[in-house]
C-alpha cells in the first residue's frame, strides 16, 4: 500500500492478507516522501492493522531518505523492514534495528549476492521482479522464462537459511487468469507466497498458495498410512511410492492448513 495514499492505508484495516505492506518507496513521489513516513509510522505505532504482520519498505539507504526511514520505521515496531534494491550483504547488517529484514532482490548484484544476502541476517526473500527485469535490460515474458534461474536460486538460497521466499508482483490486475497462472508458478517453485498490488487479487493469491482440499486429504492418508507401519521407510500408497520425506512434508503442509484455518 502506498504510505501516503491514506485511503489506501484504512482500506487496509479490512483486507484479508496475512502481511500488510506499507510502502515509502516506489509509490511514493518525492515531495510526499517525509508525510508518507510520519503517517506510516504513526499507523505502526498504533497497531492499527489488527493481527496482521506490519511491513514497511523505506527507501534505500543510498537514498536521500533511507536512513531517516530506518531509524523512525524502526522505533515505530512493525514486524518487518523490507530492505529494498539490495546490492551486498553489509546492507542486511545496516539496517537490523529489531524488526526483521526483508531483502528484496531485484538487481544482478543482489542475484550474484544471494548466499551472503541470506546468510547476514535478512528473514526473508522477495523476488522485486519489476526492477530485477529492467536492470537485465530484459522484457516482460508472460511464462517469466528469463527469470526462472533467479527464482530458483531464492528459493535454494531461502530453504537453505530457513527463510521466507515471496514471489514478486503481477502487474496486469484485471488479468485474474494470469495471476492464478502466475501464483500457481510461484508455488511450484517453493515460494511461500506472492506480493500482491491490488486488493482484488488477495483471494486469488490465498486460494493458491493455501493446501486444497484435495492436499489435505492425501496428506493425511500419507500420516495415518505411516502411523499404522511405523517400521516402514517406504509405502505403496494411492498407487504410487511414498517415502518418509513426503510424510514429513505431509505434516507440514497440514500445519499450514491448521495455520490458516486459525487466521479465519
Amino acid at each position: 500500500m502506498p504510505g501516503s495514499n491514506g485511503r489506501a492505508l484504512e482500506k487496509a484495516r479490512t483486507l484479508g492478507c496475512d502481511v500488510v505492506a506499507l510502502d515509502l518507496e516506489d509509490a511514493v513521489a518525492p515531495e510526499a516522501k517525509e508525510a508518507a513516513r510520519d503517517m506510516v509510522c504513526q499507523l505502526v505505532a498504533a497497531q492499527a492493522f489488527g493481527g496482521r504482520e506490519v511491513a514497511v519498505r523505506i527507501n534505500s539507504l543510498s537514498s536521500p531518505w533511507g536512513g531517516a526511514d530506518l531509524e523512525a520505521v524502526a522505533k515505530a515496531g512493525p514486524d518487518a523492514i523490507i530492505l529494498p534494491k539490495v546490492v551486498r550483504a553489509e546492507e542486511i547488517t545496516a539496517v537490523q534495528r529489531g524488526p526483521e529484514v526483508w531483502a528484496m532482490i531485484e538487481t544482478p548484484a543482489a542475484v550474484l549476492a544471494l548466499p551472503a544476502i541470506a546468510g547476514a541476517g535478512a528473514a526473508c526473500l522477495i523476488l522485486g521482479s519489476n526492477d530485477l527485469t529492467k536492470e537485465m535490460r530484459g522484457l516482460t515474458m508472460p511464462g517469466r522464462e528469463n527469470l526462472w534461474a533467479v527464482m530458483s536460486q531464492i528459493v535454494l538460497n531461502a530453504r537453505a537459511r530457513g527463510l521466507g521466499a515471496i514471489d514478486g508482483t503481477y502487474n496486469d490486475i484485471a488479468d485474474t487468469v494470469g495471476l492464478a497462472a502466475s501464483c500457481a508458478q510461484g508455488r511450484a517453485f517453493g515460494f511461500d507466497g506472492k506480493s500482491l498490488i491490488h486488493p482484488a487479487q488477495i483471494e486469488i493469491a490465498n486460494r493458491a498458495f493455501a493446501p486444497d482440499a484435495g492436499e489435505i486429504a492425501a496428506a493425511r492418508r500419507i500420516i495415518a498410512a505411516f502411523a499404522q507401519a511405523p517400521d516402514k521407510s517406504v509405502l505403496s500408497l494411492d498407487g504410487r511410492m511414498v517415502e518418509r520425506l513426503h510424510e514429513v512434508e505431509a505434516a507440514r503442509l497440514l500445519a499450514l492448513a491448521d495455520a490458516i484455518a486459525g487466521r479465519c
